[in-house]
C-alpha cells in the first residue's frame, strides 16, 4: 500500500492541524471560552455543530488516499507496481457499493429495473418486461433488516455516548448523566446525545441496507447514488471551507489597510474591489476555469490518474472562487475599521508611538473578529450552493469527480422522462440542503453572541 497525497488532501490536513493548534490557544483564555459556552447554549446551534462534524468526518474519511500493490510478493530489487486506481477510506468502506454496479436505472429499495426492456424467453417468444437487479439480495425481511440496523444504531451510539460521560463524570457517573438527561447542565448535552442517536442510527441504517439494497437507487449507468451522494460532500465541504480560507487574508490585509491608513491606499483598494465587484462573477469564474482547463489539456502528461486531473481542477476552482469572492467582506471591514481607528484607544496607541502593525494586531482584528467570523460561516453556505450553480452551468468541478452539482447536472434531464427519474436529484438536494441549513442555523447564533450590537 502507498499512501496518495492529493494537494486539497494536503489542505484538508493543514486545516485540520491549523485549527487543533487554535482550539489550544482558545483553551487558554477564559474569554474565548466563555463566548463559545455562551454559543454552544443554544440548542439549536449544539445539534448543527453535531451535524457539521458528520459531515466533517466523511470529508476526512475522502481525504487519505491510496494505491494498493498489485503484487504483494515482489522479490527486492524488482520495481513494486500498483494499481491503477486510487482509492480513499470512504471508498473502502463501500467498496461492495463500487462493485454491484447495475445496467441502467433503479428506484430505491427496488427489486428490479426501472424501465421496460426487451426479453426473450427461454421459447425464443420476445416481450417486454422489467428485469432483476442483479446486486440485490432476493431473501430476508426489509422491515427485520431495518430493524437490526437500528438496533445496531443504538449499541454504536450509545457507546458513543457513554464515552463522553465517563470522560466528563471523573468517577461521578450517576449524577453527570442525570444532570445531563434533565437539562440541567451548563450546555445542552441532551440535545447533543439525542442528535448523536438520530445520525449514528440513520447512517447504521443506510449502510447496512447498502449490502442489499440499492437504498437511494441507481443512475443512467446504474451506479449507486447513496454511494455517489456520501462522496459529494468532500467537494462540497472542501469548496466551502478551502475557498473561505483563501479569500480571507486577502479580504483582512486589504479591509483593515484601507480603513485604517485611507488615503491613496484607500483609494487603490476601492478601485480594486470595485472593478472586480463590477465584473459578473459567473463569467469571471468561467474565464478562469476555462483557461485553466486549456492549459490541462495541453499538458496532459502533468497527471498520472484523473484523479489527479480532476484534484487539480478542483483547487483552481476554489483559487478561483475565493480571489473573487472577498470583495464584500472586504467593504466591511474597511468600513469598521474606520469607525475603530477613531475611537480613543487607538487615537492613544498613536500617541504613544505604537507601530501600525500592533495597533492592526491588537486593537483592530480583535474588533474585527465577529464580523470575521459571522462572515465565514455565511459565505461557507454560499460557496456550496455555488458549486452546484458553477457545476450545473458545466464550468464547476470536473465531470468526473463527484459532487452534487454534478448529480443535478446529470439528472435534470431525466426529470423528462416518464416514469420521472426523480432520486438522483433529491438525494443531492437533501444532503446539501442538510449541510448549508446546520450552517445557517449555527452562523446565526454566531452572530448573535459575537456581534456586540446585540448586547
Amino acid at each position: 500500500m502507498n499512501i496518495v497525497l492529493l494537494w486539497t488532501d494536503m489542505l484538508v490536513w493543514i486545516l485540520v492541524i491549523v485549527v487543533a493548534i487554535w482550539g489550544l490557544f482558545i483553551s487558554r483564555s477564559s474569554q474565548v471560552q466563555k463566548q463559545w459556552h455562551t454559543v454552544f447554549k443554544s440548542s439549536i446551534a449544539m445539534a448543527s455543530a453535531i451535524v457539521l462534524l458528520f459531515y466533517l468526518l466523511f470529508t476526512l474519511l475522502d481525504s487519505v488516499h491510496m494505491h494498493f500493490t498489485a503484487n504483494a510478493t515482489a522479490s527486492n530489487g524488482q520495481t513494486v507496481q500498483y494499481k491503477a486506481e486510487t482509492v480513499s477510506l470512504l471508498d473502502l468502506i463501500f467498496v461492495h457499493n463500487l462493485k454491484s454496479t447495475e445496467r441502467t436505472y433503479s428506484a430505491p429499495f427496488a427489486t428490479h429495473e426501472y424501465s421496460k426492456s426487451v426479453i426473450v424467453d427461454d421459447k425464443g417468444v420476445t416481450r417486454q418486461g422489467y428485469l432483476p437487479l442483479r446486486y440485490v439480495s432476493k431473501k430476508g425481511n426489509l422491515v427485520e433488516k431495518s430493524l437490526f440496523a437500528v438496533l445496531v444504531g443504538l449499541f454504536i451510539s450509545s457507546l458513543i455516548i457513554l464515552l463522553h460521560l465517563f470522560w466528563q463524570s471523573s468517577g461521578n457517573f450517576k449524577s453527570v448523566f442525570l444532570k445531563n438527561w434533565k437539562a440541567q447542565s451548563v450546555l445542552p448535552w441532551r440535545t447533543a446525545y439525542l442528535t448523536i442517536i438520530f445520525l449514528v442510527v440513520l447512517l447504521t441504517w443506510l449502510y447496512m441496507l447498502s449490502f442489499d439494497y440499492h437504498v437511494l437507487g441507481t443512475d443512467k449507468v446504474g451506479g449507486d447514488v447513496l454511494y455517489q451522494s456520501f462522496k459529494s460532500i468532500r467537494t462540497g465541504v472542501l469548496i466551502g471551507i478551502l475557498t473561505t480560507l483563501i479569500m480571507l487574508p486577502v479580504a483582512v490585509l486589504l479591509g483593515v489597510s484601507a480603513g485604517l491608513f485611507g488615503g491613496w491606499v484607500d483609494d487603490a483598494i476601492q478601485y480594486l474591489y470595485t472593478t472586480l465587484s463590477s465584473i459578473p462573477g459567473v463569467l469571471l469564474i468561467a474565464a478562469g476555469v476555462l483557461s485553466m482547463q486549456v492549459m490541462m489539456d495541453a499538458h496532459p502528461s502533468w497527471f498520472e490518474t484523473t484523479l489527479e486531473r480532476s484534484d487539480l481542477r478542483l483547487l483552481f476552482l476554489i483559487m478561483i472562487l475565493g480571489i473573487t469572492s472577498w470583495t464584500g467582506l472586504c467593504r466591511m471591514l474597511r468600513a469598521e475599521t474606520l469607525r475603530i481607528s477613531q475611537m480613543e484607544f487607538v487615537t492613544a496607541a498613536k500617541a504613544f508611538g505604537v507601530g501600525n502593525l500592533m495597533i492592526i494586531l491588537r486593537h483592530i482584528v480583535p474588533n474585527l473578529m465577529h464580523i470575521i467570523l459571522i462572515s465565514v460561516v455565511l459565505d461557507f453556505s454560499g460557496l456550496v450552493l455555488a458549486e452546484a450553480v458553477l457545476s450545473y452551468v458545466g464550468v464547476g468541478v470536473d465531470p468526473t469527480m463527484y459532487s452534487w452539482g454534478n448529480m443535478i447536472n446529470q439528472a435534470r434531464l431525466e426529470m423528462a422522462r416518464d416514469p420521472m427519474v426523480w432520486w438522483s436529484l433529491f438525494s443531492a438536494f437533501v444532503f446539501m440542503f442538510i449541510l448549508v441549513l446546520a450552517a445557517n442555523l449555527l452562523s446565526d447564533r454566531i452572530q448573535t453572541v459575537l456581534d456586540p450590537r446585540n448586547k
